[in-house]
This record gives C-alpha cells, sequence and structure tokens, in this order.
C-alpha cells in the first residue's frame, strides 16, 4: 500500500496574500507531491471535522465556542495573528481531524504524515503565534484516553520552543513534550516542556543533527513510546524568515530521515506534522516542506512497510 499521506482542500482558505502567515503553502504542497510524483492526489487521505468532544480533550470549551463563533477578545485575536473567517474557523477544526487520522494510519501501518498541523503554541483556553487549536495535545490526550497508546513522545523540532504543548500536557505524565528550539526566539516567555534543548543561533546541519541524534538515542530507550508525534517544522532552515538556525535542504530532509529511522528501527510508530516554515517565496517554501514527505517515502520503501 502506498505510505498514508493527509490533506483536504479546505487546508488553504481565502486570506489576505500580503499576509506572512503563508496560508496557501499547504495547497501548494500538495501540488508539489502530486507534480514530483510521490503521490496522486485521489490517493491523499482526506479527513473529517474533529468533533468538539475531542478538541475539548486539550480546550477550554468556552474557548472552541467563542473562536469557532468569531468572538475572540482584541487581546486574543492580537496574539493569534491570523484574520477570523468562518473557512479558517472550519480549516482549523478539519485540520485537527487531519492530524487524528494521520496518527490513527500511523498507529495502523507504522508511519503516516499529514500536509498540515504541528499548531504547538495553541494553550489550553487561548491562542497564540498563529495556533488556534494544538493537534499535538489533543492527539495526545486522545490516544491516551482512548487506550490506544500507553505514552506518547512528542518530539517537536519547530524553531520555535511548543510551548502551548508543553503547558497543556504539563500534568500528564504518559506524554512526554521533547522541544528542540533556536534559544533565542519566539515565544519570549518558553514553557517547561519535559525534555528542553535550547540550541544557539546560527547553528548549521552537522551540530544539529548530532543533537537529533543523541538526544533520540537516550530519550527513545528511556521511555519506549508508543507512538512519536513528530513536529517537522521547516523554519530551521536558513533561508526561513522567522528561524535564525542555519540548515539547508539536506539537514533538514537529514533530519527527518534520521528521526524516522530512529523511531522505525525501534518498531515505533511516528506520525509526522509539517508545522512552522515562512518565506515570501511559497514555492520554495511547499519544496521544503515537502523534505517530510519524500524523506518517509524513502524509509517506508527501505524497510517495507
Amino acid at each position: 500500500m502506498p505510505l498514508p499521506l493527509i490533506y483536504h482542500d479546505d487546508y488553504s482558505p481565502q486570506f489576505p496574500p500580503e499576509h506572512r502567515f503563508p496560508m496557501d503553502k499547504f495547497r501548494l504542497l500538495r501540488d508539489h507531491l502530486v507534480a514530483s510524483g510521490l503521490v496522486r492526489d485521489a490517493d491523499l487521505l482526506r479527513p473529517e471535522l474533529c468533533p468538539t468532544d475531542i478538541l475539548a480533550l486539550a480546550h477550554d470549551r468556552d474557548y472552541i465556542e467563542r473562536y469557532m463563533a468569531g468572538n475572540l477578545a482584541r487581546e486574543d485575536q492580537r496574539r493569534l495573528g491570523l484574520p477570523w473567517s468562518e473557512a479558517l474557523a472550519r480549516r482549523t477544526v478539519r485540520a485537527v481531524g487531519g492530524s487524528l487520522l494521520a496518527a490513527e494510519q500511523a498507529l495502523q501501518h507504522g508511519l503516516a504524515c499529514h500536509l498540515a498541523g504541528g499548531t504547538h503554541h495553541a494553550h489550553h483556553d487561548h491562542p497564540a503565534g498563529f495556533c488556534i487549536f494544538n493537534d499535538l495535545a489533543v492527539i495526545s490526550h486522545y490516544l491516551l484516553g482512548s487506550g490506544q497508546v500507553g505514552n506518547v513522545l512528542i518530539f517537536d523540532c519547530d524553531v520555535h520552543q511548543g510551548d502551548g504543548t508543553a503547558r497543556i500536557l504539563a500534568d500528564t505524565p504518559s506524554a512526554i513534550t521533547v522541544s528542540l528550539h533556536c534559544e533565542k526566539n519566539f515565544p519570549a516567555r518558553k514553557a517547561d516542556s519535559d525534555w528542553d534543548i535550547p540550541l544557539p543561533m546560527g547553528m548549521g546541519d552537522e551540530a544539529y543533527l548530532q543533537v537529533v541524534d543523541e538526544t533520540l538515542d537516550y530519550l527513545l530507550p528511556l521511555y519506549r513510546p508508543d507512538i512519536v508525534l513528530y513536529d517537522a517544522g521547516v523554519d530551521v532552515h536558513k533561508d526561513d524568515a522567522l528561524g535564525y538556525l542555519q540548515l539547508t535542504d539536506a539537514g533538514v530532509s537529514a533530519r527527518d530521515e534520521r528521526v524516522l529511522r530512529h523511531c522505525l528501527g525501534r518498531d515505533i510508530p511516528v506520525m509526522g506534522v509539517i508545522g512552522g516554515g515562512y518565506s515570501k517565496d511559497r514555492q520554495a517554501l511547499a519544496r521544503r516542506h515537502g523534505l517530510l514527505h519524500h524523506s518517509a517515502q524513502r524509509v517506508w520503501t527501505d524497510l517495507g512497510l
């Protein structure tokens, strides 16, 4: 069977073209993966909307209702940084559904990747940093609460710390939060992940990949998770607008492949989400995000999953 890849046409609603959040990158990523021959559009798995009861495993119900109705307070709108619309609200809930579907596919087949996801700045009762609902926290609570897994490890390689994930899951010992992030970057006030690994500005491929290898070699045998939720943010790239690290395309691709091989080599299923990535060159950004899916396909083929 083909590598499970999850996408929906709701992911890139109409959006102000001058806005610094590249909302069209999800559609462009799909177009890139199809054009490169990795997948046919008809083979992409289309998710349902995430039910409110599942969102509420990680989020305050009043907050969910206020966001979906377009009634966020001005301060919350400022922290979010995205203009509200019905299409964006639907896209947001659909994308959490996409991460849920990807996690279930990963448990079933060993590996699955989303063409969105990684909204790790969203908190229990408020948005932040372009993130409304935290798919990583929702998935963790859902899989643990439904008994599908006994423990979850979130391996967050976005250049920004996964502060929302860390705070939502702070009292959930079966959800281990790991954040590799640039030490001097958003958010200014960091949360306490189970494992925070702050990286110096300007770090390049070789040093970064060594940290990835050493971290996974230590943590995977220590926790033996039943699934790894991998946030493959490409804002670690040297050309990213909001990054401050210096990874190349080859470095990002090697990171993704190493993460997947570390986990799958220990028979640990992996669900990949794309995380952050920011550039005015949207085509280049889409190709950068696609490194995850091409790396996953190589691993999928090599391991005969």
